[in-house]
């Protein structure tokens, strides 16, 4: 149980962050054409950190899982 919440979790700060990231854009407060105002690159600095990091620990959190499940599926076999 405490896996799924964490694994939620993740997907949620993922998805907030890609969010972080288009919300810019996607609201309207970066002009098209102009240069970046201050509130758009902080957006993008920090959804893309948040999106990275969530990523990268979801990987490493699927890695260690088909380690386990690989590591139990041969002291099945033996």
């Amino acid at each position: 149980m405490k896996a799924k919440m964490g694994v939620s979790a993740l997907i949620l700060l993922f998805v907030a962050g890609l969010w972080l990231v288009a919300a810019p854009f996607a609201v309207g407060y970066q002009p098209r054409g102009a240069e970046y105002v201050d509130a758009t690159v902080n957006d993008l600095w920090l959804g893309g950190g948040i999106a990275a990091l969530s990523f990268v620990t979801l990987v490493i959190y699927a890695a260690d899982a088909l380690r386990d499940l690989a590591r139990r599926g041969k002291h099945a076999d033996v």
